[in-house]
């Protein structure tokens, strides 16, 4: 059995995280400010998070609490791609930019600080409050 499965660039691998699940990878260092991935999204309101809530999508999906985004309704994002399993920490080592272009809007996972080779990429959840109570989030 594979105990990690590699992206084409071998960039970034998915392995199991005990007690975690799956969990994001470097397969490489990444420096301060580097780009890691950059994944698609598909936002949806405040009406479909109510049936997003009862899936196991909830696990996947992302609060953007960019300060763009001031005004109006909470974004909420499915992220596509390796970004997806970026597991919670209160100490991370990479961030969610955001970006709208004409093609819809884009997460780009970015290094905030250095990350070495087969080190778990992480990121501090925003929407910790959205999750079921029994979930317990593991540093």
């Amino acid at each position: 059995m594979v105990d990690r499965v590699f992206d084409r660039s071998n960039a970034l691998y998915v392995k199991n995280v005990p007690r975690k699940g799956r969990g994001l990878f470097a397969g490489i260092t990444f420096k301060t400010g580097d780009l890691i991935e950059r994944s698609p999204t598909w936002g949806f309101d405040d009406r479909q998070k109510n049936l997003v809530d009862m899936t196991g999508i909830l696990q996947y999906y992302f609060v953007r609490g960019d300060k763009e985004q001031k005004d109006g309704p909470i974004g909420r994002y499915v992220v596509f791609g390796l970004a997806s399993l970026v597991n919670h920490s209160l100490s991370p080592n990479a961030e969610t930019v955001w970006t709208d272009e004409e093609s819809g809007a884009w997460a780009s996972l970015v290094a905030i600080r250095d990350i070495k080779e087969d080190q778990e990429i992480t990121q501090k959840y925003t929407n910790i409050s959205d999750y079921p109570k029994a979930i317990k989030f593991v540093e």
